[in-house]
């Protein structure tokens, strides 16, 4: 099995200690812009720097709605960024969210780009230390971009063709959002028909995704948990899963979406 994505709790306060690691804050809620600086400011590791969803982790949203709610920065945006943030070419990249996927979504953009990162096992509330308050100021980073990858995502055609061919795809929104029974987000409840419900913060992954006899796909709302899904299938041995970025949000704005109940 290969080595973990994760970080865990003790081992990141050993190197904490060292002061040998670059700590990111990706927490945020959902609709709610700016919410992720003010939880960085009522409480962080000491020390870390911070990545926002909307500002860092995604580009700009289309007005026709195609690539999706949160559809992936580009690529000099995305460097941009994280220079801006404060991340340096060393030493080595520890994200941490509070569970909504914020971190796993960085974790999947910096894999892309060719730099690693892991990700704190448990978010911040498994941190073991004392947290810091108050408003922080990073001084501009150096980091660089390594090879970028092409391997790792699809689009809605990618998804089309894999259906045809029986290749498992997994949504990894809630059972409820799945079944179409609510939607607080997207014009059309539902799912992709034939995907199978896989929760990212489910207590068991389907068996499907373990017999699977390829990579699956993994898509969501708008391809933020569907990254915490991917990061859990490589900590669980299921590798090289592939990212739908625009996933459901962008589904419907192709006019694909049909409810689907069941």
């Amino acid at each position: 099995m290969s080595e973990s994505p994760f970080i865990e709790p003790a081992d990141l306060a050993e190197l904490h200690a060292r002061g040998a690691v670059q700590l990111v804050d990706c927490r945020f809620r959902l609709g709610e812009h700016g919410a992720g600086a003010v939880l960085f400011a009522e409480g962080r590791i000491p020390g870390a720097l911070r990545l926002d969803l909307d500002d860092d982790l995604s580009g700009p949203t289309r007005e026709d709605r195609l690539g999706g709610r949160h559809p992936l920065p580009g690529r000099e945006a995305f460097a941009a960024s994280l220079r801006a943030a404060g991340l340096r070419r060393a030493p080595e990249i520890v994200l941490y969210d509070d569970g909504t996927g914020g971190a796993a979504r960085a974790w999947w953009l910096l894999r892309h780009h060719g730099v690693p990162a892991r990700v704190l096992r448990g978010g911040l509330a498994a941190w073991p230390g004392p947290l810091e308050t108050g408003p922080a100021d990073a001084a501009p980073g150096d980091i660089e971009l390594g090879p970028e990858r092409s391997d790792d995502l699809v689009d809605h055609e990618g998804v089309r063709a894999a259906l045809d061919r029986d290749r498992l795809v997994l949504d990894a929104r809630a059972p409820a959002r799945y079944r179409g029974e609510v939607e607080p987000m997207d014009p059309v409840a539902g799912h992709i028909e034939g995907a199978v419900n896989a929760p990212f913060d489910a207590e068991e992954l389907p068996a499907a995704a373990r017999a699977a006899a390829g990579p699956p796909i993994a898509y969501c709302g708008s391809g933020v948990t569907a990254c915490a899904l991917i990061l859990r299938l490589e900590d669980e041995g299921v590798p090289g899963g592939l990212l739908y970025p625009g996933s459901w949000s962008d589904w419907c704005a192709r006019g694909l979406a049909r409810p689907a109940a069941g």
